[in-house]
């Protein structure tokens, strides 16, 4: 449950007041008018509800330069919901403000996202050649790649060219950063390949296409429900950082086998992941607000889903194939 606050023009009372009642919000309050003629009007209304009674506001009022609305979160509210309401709550989408927010973020590509790439791909390294499971994890913990893809994905889910540009700039500079940093750790540090940790990220299969699809699916669903601390979870079961740092260091080290074997599962990864978030934030409902963009992000997002599947898809024949011939 939210508050709605519209601070707008005093002569729209009655625009908001019927679109509280509209869309049946649980309460609607009307401050007094301020002395320019601006009046503060209080919403009280559902998650499940949140979504269309924005797009109400925005449609309506939005034209207005004066006009703004605040969403605030409500911690506790009495008396509580019916059994019936909590699991419309539960099942409620974020909205696609929140949404935007918050993947926004982490596709900005700022110092902050470089020192963390370059300090995760250090740690990652070192587990890898180290054998040391613990912080392997603890790096994938900390890396941001995972971000930069999700933000593709509701980019592509709205329409939204700019942040699209933004998620990939990000994503490629860090993995570019990740690889790099890799083959110089490989350089300086030559030892035999025999780290399980190491070696199992050269080894890929349909199980690796099965992990990443859900891990994928589970991070866009995790975002459009809320629950943002289960991305924590998702990070470690993709491992996008891994797979990037072992084929650095495999070019360090000089093996193009194994370079190329761990350069199939981090493509594997990618493509899952961008796949996977797209058809869940197709599913649950994430839209452009208006018409005409609807139509647009709908158009791109049905070929976007085809060029990621054909994309896969090849992946696999060539993971087949390359297996044929080495065997």
């Amino acid at each position: 449950m939210k508050y709605v606050e519209v601070i707008t023009d005093a002569g729209s009372a009655d625009t908001v007041a019927a679109i509280s009642e509209k869309h049946e919000v649980s309460d609607f309050r009307l401050s007094i008018v301020g002395n320019d003629g601006m009046q503060s009007m209080r919403l009280l209304v559902g998650d499940d509800k949140l979504q269309s009674v924005l797009d109400a506001l925005q449609t309506l009022l939005g034209k207005q330069a004066s006009t703004r609305i605040v969403v605030l979160p409500v911690e506790i509210a009495l008396p509580k919901l019916t059994e019936e309401e909590r699991e419309e709550e539960d099942s409620a989408a974020a909205t696609r403000e929140a949404l935007y927010e918050e993947v926004e973020k982490n596709a900005r590509l700022d110092l902050n996202f470089i020192v963390l790439v370059v300090l995760s791909t250090a740690v990652a390294a070192i587990g890898l050649i180290e054998n040391n499971v613990a912080v392997v994890i603890g790096a994938m913990v900390i890396a941001p790649l995972l971000g930069p893809n999700l933000a593709f994905g509701l980019g592509t889910a709205l329409g939204d060219i700019a942040l699209m540009r933004k998620s990939v700039l990000t994503s490629t500079v860090g993995i570019a950063l990740a690889i790099i940093l890799s083959i110089i750790i490989g350089i300086a540090w030559p030892l035999e390949v025999s780290s399980p940790e190491l070696v199992s990220r050269t080894q890929v299969g349909m199980d690796s296409v099965a992990l990443a699809l859900a891990s994928g699916a589970a991070a866009a669903l995790s975002m459009t429900t809320g629950l943002s601390s289960v991305l924590v979870g998702v990070m470690v079961a993709v491992a996008l950082l891994p797979p990037a740092v072992t084929l650095g260091l495999m070019l360090g080290y000089g093996n193009i086998n194994l370079a190329i074997s761990a350069a199939l599962l981090l493509a594997i990864n990618l493509v899952c992941v961008n796949l996977s978030s797209k058809v869940v934030f197709f599913v649950k409902g994430i839209r452009p607000r208006t018409g005409w963009e609807k139509k647009k992000a709908k158009h791109s997002m049905v070929i976007y889903i085809l060029v990621w599947l054909f994309t896969l898809i090849f992946l696999v024949l060539f993971i087949y194939v390359r297996r044929a011939y080495t065997n």
